[in-house]
């Protein structure tokens, strides 16, 4: 997969692009970003916010290696598997996205 790909599975998904990145927010706080994908020039990269406010490094790989999960639809290689509650952040996400617009 390349940049493009992932940042329009992402924004397709629920995720927003705040200061530059694409990004999932907390529902209590939707314009404050919890997780976030940054992109290098020849790797993506997924980091977490820590409560104390420091971005943590969560997982990250070559775009060459990023591959689409048909079975869960998300980009394997960065870590998503990892986080157990990242499915239900994202839904949320995309959930608010689509009742924003409907007012």
């Amino acid at each position: 997969m390349q940049r493009e790909d992932i940042t329009t599975w992402a924004l397709a998904n629920g995720w927003q692009m705040i200061a530059g990145h694409p990004s999932l927010t907390k529902p209590s706080a939707p314009k404050e970003a919890i997780m976030r994908l940054v992109f290098k020039a020849t790797v993506a990269t997924l980091e977490v916010k820590k409560p104390a406010g420091k971005w943590e490094k969560f997982g990250s790989a070559a775009y060459g290696d990023i591959q689409m999960d048909p079975e869960h639809d998300r980009p394997l290689g960065l870590g998503f598997e990892k986080l157990h509650s990242f499915s239900m952040l994202m839904q949320e996400n995309k959930d608010r996205q689509v009742f924003a617009r409907m007012k």
